[in-house]
């Protein structure tokens, strides 16, 4: 396609079907140039020819006519020798006869000499000007036989370019008309060829602008060429990801009010409790409450704007190269205190030193402390949970094990759905925490499996995610 800077059509306004013309006329175009002077050329060879064949046949009548004739060399010009040129132009034409010796037998004494004298009785064409005219003449040798001393006269027959003119020019003018014609039969033929391949991109055009402003339905690529169906799967595909923005939009919308309904309700009703409450220690008392459930809602929030940015579809994420290990780690100090209130052994096995990533280092420390404070709720006080790192070909693992009552097999699917908590919940929570893990682990390439901790009861959590070459890129399994 042109760039903005080229000259071919510069508007602001661009026309697919005027470029498209413009670019196959433009060629054709510069083709009748070409034609043109190769034309003019070619008709300048046939008039120089006719021309040359007319003034030959003219010096040779007038040659015949030169003998010897009591001692002296005489020329008789018939006229059929210079009627043969008479025509509308005008054309002067001019003669010049030399003896053996040189002598002028007849003619005009001024016409220029060839620029070589004839040989073997070839005739010579050449080029000059009589007086103020252009001519174009021919020398030939004639042989006079005599008594006393033979040799060849010169004959000379030379015209003006009147009628060779002419004829160059008729000659070429019908040439390029027929060109002309050539090429506004192709440009018709270009444009009806236009609007008909055209026709299924604007119709296209039609169905979008005819459409309702909220459908997003897609658009069917059979309709149109196989060199436009790329543009239509683009456009499905930009149709696709407008409805999940607006899927996660609602999504959103519809989970924040679900769940902030309750908390705002309760956050009203301790509110009016403390307005009633005339002692200090009452009011004391209600604003704890208050502030507690406000410390809840935030972290509703957090985990709702957290899961919107993980879903596939949400924000693109800017990944860079990270250290899982430096991530894992900052995250199990952030917890320390959570495990030290509940006398839990929190500890953390680093096998590899260093495991590189291409990922989103907010959204990984948050897989982390998810699955490391799930393990910390869940868990029993004076329990375990330990956290390991490994490395296994091209896949980095990182491993959570608690000492908690576990999740049976039947619910390990759905445990991963959003608000989805087991029954009966002894532990305060949103049921987000496993659901935001699953869209960061997704948004990695990774995958995520749960199952039972070996020796003992308790929760498995294995989280794979691939490393990363030292290009950055992320490996892949070989196949």
């Amino acid at each position: 396609m042109r760039k903005a800077g080229s000259p071919f059509f510069a508007s602001g306004s661009r026309s697919l079907r005027a470029e498209l013309l413009g670019w196959l006329l433009l060629p054709l175009a510069g083709i009748v140039v070409y034609n043109g002077w190769t034309a003019q050329r070619s008709a300048e060879t046939v008039a120089n020819l006719i021309t040359d064949r007319m003034l030959l046949a003219s010096a040779r009548v007038i040659a015949e006519q030169v003998r010897e004739t009591d001692g002296r060399v005489e020329a008789l010009i018939p006229p059929s020798a210079l009627e043969m040129f008479a025509s509308p132009d005008r054309d002067r034409v001019i003669y010049r006869v030399l003896s053996p010796t040189g002598q002028l037998i007849a003619g005009f004494p001024d016409i220029e000499m060839p620029p070589q004298p004839p040989r073997d009785l070839q005739p010579v064409f050449y080029n000059a000007r009589f007086r103020v005219d252009d001519i174009r003449g021919v020398a030939l040798a004639q042989p006079v036989i005599s008594e006393t001393a033979g040799g060849n006269a010169l004959v000379i027959v030379a015209a003006t370019l009147n009628g060779r003119d002419r004829l160059v020019r008729e000659l070429w003018l019908r040439s390029l008309r027929d060109q002309a014609i050539l090429v506004c039969i192709a440009a018709l033929l270009a444009l009806l060829g236009l609007r008909s391949g055209l026709a299924p991109l604007l119709r296209v055009r039609n169905a979008l602008q005819s459409r309702d402003p909220g459908s997003l339905q897609p658009l069917r690529r059979e309709d149109v060429q196989t060199e436009l169906q790329p543009l239509i799967d683009a456009l499905n595909q930009a149709f696709a990801r407008v409805q999940r923005y607006i899927d996660l939009q609602r999504r959103f919308v519809a989970d924040a009010s679900h769940q902030l309904r309750t908390p705002l309700a309760v956050l009203k009703t301790q509110a009016a409790t403390g307005l009633r409450e005339e002692t200090s220690a009452g009011k004391g008392d209600a604003l704890a409450a208050i502030d507690g459930g406000i410390d809840a809602m935030g972290r509703l929030v957090n985990q709702l704007l957290t899961l919107a940015r993980a879903e596939p579809g949400g924000a693109a994420l800017r990944k860079e190269r990270i250290d899982l290990a430096v991530i894992a780690r900052a995250a199990l100090e952030s917890l320390a205190g959570i495990a030290f209130d509940r006398s839990v052994d929190l500890s953390f096995e680093d096998k590899v030193g260093t495991l590189p990533l291409v990922g989103h280092s907010t959204l990984l420390r948050e897989l982390v402390v998810n699955l490391v404070e799930n393990a910390l709720r869940h868990g029993p006080s004076g329990g375990a949970v330990r956290v390991t790192l490994d490395r296994q070909g091209t896949q980095a693992l990182l491993i959570v094990e608690d000492e908690g009552p576990g999740i049976p097999e039947a619910e390990r699917e759905r445990v991963f759905e959003r608000f989805h908590r087991l029954a009966p919940a002894t532990v305060e929570g949103t049921g987000l925490g496993l659901a935001i893990v699953r869209e960061i682990v997704a948004a990695h390439g990774g995958t995520i499996s749960l199952s039972d901790r070996s020796g003992g009861p308790g929760l498995r959590v294995l989280v794979e995610l691939p490393v990363a070459d030292r290009d950055g890129t992320p490996r892949e399994e070989p196949h």
